[in-house]
């Protein structure tokens, strides 16, 4: 059996979390169509309608670091596929629990979900390691971004420093 690599670096991965809220309410887009999350530099790809401009690279990189100094906790809910659909089917609209996408959730992940919470700024299914608080991530840093005219997919390079 292969050894298993580590699958994320906590600060970046919880970094990750609120980049995806972010982008989620200045674009209207969903979360990350493909992310690549690592030490030195982590990868985020999304599909937006038009490109953003570099003033909005500056607020993107500006809010990390606000949400960041929050120092927002970061805690778990194990719950059952069942609850969870009951929970998004009951949630207030425009709330982060009706954004919740169970169609996200791989194959055979089984009867229960655990759920990672950001404060009150994010929800989501998640597997992997987090901080305790986003005042542990560290200082956010844009390293640089790509926009696929062709596929409208926008590429975030981002790195945090400790």
């Amino acid at each position: 059996m292969p050894e298993e690599r580590e699958v994320s670096f906590p600060p970046a991965h919880t970094a990750e979390h609120l980049l995806n809220q972010l982008m989620m309410r200045l674009f209207g887009c969903e979360r990350a169509c493909e992310a690549h999350v690592e030490r030195k530099k982590s990868k985020i790809t999304y599909v937006l309608d038009s490109k953003p401009d570099r003033k909005m690279e500056r607020e993107i990189e500006r809010e990390m670091n606000h949400l960041i100094d929050a120092d927002m906790e970061v805690t778990y809910e194990v719950l059952s596929v069942a609850e969870l659909e009951y929970m998004i089917d009951n949630a207030e609209s425009g709330s982060i629990e009706s954004r919740i996408d169970l169609n996200r959730l791989p194959a055979g992940a089984g009867d229960t979900v655990r759920l990672v919470r950001i404060g009150d700024y994010d929800v989501c299914p998640c597997i992997g390691k987090h901080v305790r608080s986003t005042g542990q991530i560290g200082r956010f840093e844009l390293l640089g971004t790509n926009w696929d005219e062709h596929a409208h997919t926008y590429r975030i390079r981002y790195k945090v420093v400790q």
